[in-house]
């Protein structure tokens, strides 16, 4: 069991909202930490860790318990077999997400073989780091990774980082995610897709329209048809928004 101890914000049961798998029972093991700032960021303050970590007890039931950070492997191992022997089969995967996730790329290393050993291992990221995820692609059944439009999240354009990134991803099951919000150009999503072609057109494509913090949609339906619409190149590409959103999950 690895002695390396991890930098928590929670540990806890709920579905997948997002992507491909949406509606699928996951583990969610969420990292504190990113090395992005975009201005839809869902999950605000992720640059500091947290003194303490919430683990849920009973999956899906919010029963949290504080833990002082960083946490152990041996914890989180413990508290995932306790669920998997009380509650078999009711979870898919395992998503590890952040934050970013692949800032630990060293004790994901030696995390991630153990904890396959429990679920399948899903990583979100969002897919600007490719050396990090290269030693880990041994350890990972499947991949959602994003593309940051500058129009949407306000990052700087990295599309350099994404391309080498996903051609790695492309080893394994991945699916590329992109928020579109009504500032989204249509070069981004062209140039988007010809990246996405040029590794494998087969890859499919999420175009999730931006929740704002009220709740609201920031895209209308038809322009998030047209972006659609501009994606013929690829074989699948799938408008989604966030469902755990206006579900009320976590």
């Amino acid at each position: 069991m690895s002695k390396l101890q991890a930098p928590l914000v929670e540990c806890f049961s709920s579905i997948q909202g997002e992507g491909v798998l949406v509606g699928l029972r996951q583990v969610f093991l969420r990292f504190a930490g990113c090395n992005l700032n975009c201005s839809f960021c869902d999950t605000p303050g992720m640059s500091a860790v947290p003194q303490e970590c919430l683990l849920e007890l009973t999956p899906g039931r919010r029963d949290f318990q504080q833990l002082p950070n960083p946490v152990t492997l041996e914890r989180v191992a413990t508290l995932l077999e306790s669920w998997g022997a009380a509650w078999p089969g009711i979870h898919h995967s395992i998503s590890i997400t952040g934050g970013e996730p692949l800032l630990y790329g060293a004790l994901l290393d030696e995390w991630l073989p153990e904890l396959r050993k429990l679920l399948p291992i899903y990583l979100e990221t969002n897919g600007t780091l490719p050396e990090a995820l290269a030693p880990l692609i041994p350890h990972l059944d499947s991949i959602g990774m994003d593309i940051k439009l500058p129009s949407a999240s306000g990052c700087p354009e990295l599309w350099d980082q994404h391309h080498a990134f996903l051609e790695l991803a492309a080893m394994k099951e991945v699916f590329v995610k992109i928020v579109v919000d009504q500032s989204t150009e249509e070069w981004e999503i062209r140039r988007s897709c010809a990246m996405i072609g040029a590794v494998d057109p087969a890859i499919p494509l999420i175009l999730q329209p931006l929740t704002r913090e009220d709740g609201t949609i920031g895209i209308t339906a038809q322009r998030a048809l047209e972006l659609q619409e501009l994606c013929t190149s690829l074989k699948e590409v799938r408008v989604i928004p966030q469902t755990h959103k206006f579900m009320g999950q976590l």
